[in-house]
């Protein structure tokens, strides 16, 4: 088994910026962790290939949690390649799917009533992109401690940045996917984003817990591959 950090850079408000799916290697098949923002699967079709690997053997998505740099590109994703085995979390599919409405579009309609005049034409877009994105069914629906990937993968629960959110634990590599539960900041794991965490201290007892698995690597989907 392996995991490869897709690096994807783009624009974004005039702004260079950087996410980095994973991609984990796996009996010569492939399981995608992310999906990046809307139109991403050009971008992210382009880094599995040119790392010498063939589409036709992706067989796997996972999702960490409901974000729009996250989910974005899940719809086109599915419609490419319908075979494809979408898993997330039980929490979480009830908003990627659309059975209930999304906490981070919940979070976004609340915020806009508070925010400074200059900030809300910037909130009022990220509103209608949230309310774009198309719903996707979960294949597969996993909860704390389950092992999927022929049992070389634990789920995590790392609730905070969202309610469901979800890291990947790969004890035979010694090796986190962390999702938004961490992001690697000045040379160490910190919280990503916790002005966006629906509940800090959650995101914090989250971000101890991963820690504690003591893994040598930290695969953040921002800012990269953080090796102890």
């Amino acid at each position: 088994m392996k995991i490869m950090e897709l690096p994807i850079e783009f624009e974004l408000n005039g702004q260079k910026n950087y996410i980095n799916p994973s991609l984990i290697i796996w009996k010569n098949e492939l399981t995608l962790v992310d999906t990046g923002y809307p139109d991403f699967l050009p971008l992210i079709e382009n880094e599995i290939l040119k790392n010498g690997y063939e589409m036709k053997n992706l067989k796997n998505i996972i999702i960490t949690h409901y974000d729009i740099d996250h989910i974005g590109s899940l719809y086109d994703f599915k419609e490419k390649y319908p075979l494809i085995n979408i898993i997330a979390s039980e929490v979480e599919s009830k908003f990627i799917s659309g059975e209930m409405k999304s906490e981070r579009l919940v979070q976004a309609e609340e915020m806009i009533e508070d925010m400074p005049i200059q900030e809300i034409e910037f909130g009022k877009w990220f509103i209608q992109q949230l309310k774009k994105l198309k719903h996707v069914s979960i294949d597969e629906k996993v909860h704390d401690g389950d092992l999927i990937l022929d049992n070389e993968c634990r789920v995590v629960a790392t609730p905070g940045h969202t309610s469901g959110h979800i890291s990947l634990y790969f004890p035979s590599l010694k090796s986190v996917i962390s999702g938004d539960a961490a992001v690697k900041e000045n040379h160490e794991l910190g919280i990503a984003n916790p002005q966006f965490c629906l509940n800090v201290e959650e995101a914090e007892q989250s971000l101890r817990k991963i820690k504690d698995l003591k893994a040598e690597n930290y695969y953040c989907y921002h800012g990269g591959i953080f090796t102890l």
